[in-house]
């Protein structure tokens, strides 16, 4: 399964500015399922898992429409998923040589020391703090990012600079 991040417009299927039914839907038709199927008519949040792989998304809902789509690694190392951002594996290339490649494509990263690394022209969030058991490496730090947020929301400042 290949989860292609779209900065400003979703990932895989599921579109930012969708209803909850049917980003839901969507959710669905890639093999997550809700983990409460009664999330009503404007959910905040709803939590949905691909149970074979432990990938989860939280889709994040503002006036009943779909704003933000937060990607959390799966936990089954072997698992066939890729979640991809401008052709590269975001959970699979080493985090500081993904930031390095994508700053190569011109892409604007700006890091931070708390492990959350931002992409602002395209809204997107990386990071690879997680309580999960994830790779690290020899002095224990994580190898890979963990979580990807695709949103509408323009966190680059109020006149977007």
């Amino acid at each position: 399964m290949i989860l292609e991040l779209l900065p400003e417009v979703g990932v895989a299927t599921l579109r930012l500015g969708m209803s909850a039914d049917d980003a839901v839907g969507a959710a669905r038709e890639l093999g997550f399922a809700p983990s409460d199927p009664d999330y009503g008519d404007a959910p905040g949040q709803v939590l949905c898992e691909h149970a074979e792989s432990q990938t989860e998304f939280n889709l994040g809902f503002t006036k009943g429409a779909l704003t933000d789509i937060h990607v959390y690694r799966f936990r089954v190392e072997d698992a066939d998923v890729a979640v991809v951002l401008d052709g590269f594996d975001v959970f699979r290339t080493p985090s500081e040589e993904l930031l390095e490649r994508l700053e190569e494509r011109g892409h604007t990263v700006e890091q931070n020391d708390d492990g959350v690394d931002t992409l602002p022209d395209l809204r997107v969030i990386l990071s690879n703090e997680s309580s999960f058991d994830y790779p690290m490496d020899e002095e224990g730090d994580p190898i890979y990012f963990d979580y990807a947020l695709v949103t509408s929301v323009d966190f680059r400042g109020p006149r977007g600079d």
